[in-house]
């Protein structure tokens, strides 16, 4: 299932895992980027899952543009995610991780391996196609993970913690990154991340969670502004 722009929107989702109760009623607007943050176990995984389809609501719906995606497994959603630890398979060398991105089968066509090399060239990785995971660096790791976003052309693209393992200067190498690429695709993008640089770099909305909940949504700027927020102060300053 592909795409143009498309909302996301969770209409009254209701889950528990464990001893945790989740509920998420919001809606993220069409190409635009929206930073996903709270305290740990606040619920940014779960909210990416449940857009994904790894977790299914108790009561609500999903959808992804005007479709509501109870029918729909996650390899069939409009969706690529990013982990932190890049998800790739270190026996298979980068090409054949792209092309898994475009066909589970690998039945990729002369036009599906130009596209794995010309998003190889956008993520500063031209010539990488017969190296292995184990080979690179974390920086070009996440870069080949972010090459296999691109050949699938969704219309959501779910980064849970992306640049979590890498230093500074490499962060703000793949922030650039991802903000060209997202000038150029215009997609909608869930991001989670701990770090305010992040957000101020990547998104123009902000949703902050707490114990399950959506507790601020506002823009980027309103976020930064948010001082009558004990909770959105505490992040900003730990």
């Amino acid at each position: 299932m592909n795409s143009g722009q498309a909302d996301v929107r969770l209409e009254q989702v209701s889950l528990r895992l464990g001893e945790q109760d989740f509920l998420f009623n919001t809606s993220f607007e069409a190409g635009r980027v929206t930073a996903v943050v709270g305290p740990s176990g606040s619920g940014k995984s779960t909210l990416l899952n449940l857009v994904a389809g790894f977790e299914r609501p108790a009561t609500g719906r999903v959808l992804i543009g005007v479709k509501d995606m109870s029918e729909y497994d996650p390899a069939e959603r409009p969706v690529s995610l990013i982990f932190q630890d890049n998800n790739l398979f270190a026996h298979l060398d980068i090409a054949t991780n792209i092309g898994l991105g475009i066909h589970p089968s690998l039945r990729l066509s002369s036009e599906d391996k130009a596209r794995i090399t010309t998003a190889l060239e956008r993520v500063g990785l031209a010539g990488f196609e017969k190296r292995f995971p184990s080979s690179m660096s974390g920086g070009e790791r996440q870069r080949a993970a972010l090459a296999r976003a691109l050949v699938r052309k969704r219309s959501v693209m779910l980064l849970d913690e992306p640049f979590a393992a890498l230093d500074p200067g490499l962060r703000a190498g793949m922030a650039s990154l991802l903000k060209a690429l997202h000038a150029e695709n215009n997609n909608t993008v869930l991001l989670v991340t701990h770090h305010p640089d992040d957000i101020r770099r990547l998104a123009d909305t902000v949703v902050f969670l707490s114990n399950g909940e959506i507790v601020f949504q506002g823009t980027t700027e309103a976020f930064f502004s948010a001082t009558d927020h004990p909770q959105v102060m505490d992040f900003l300053h730990q």
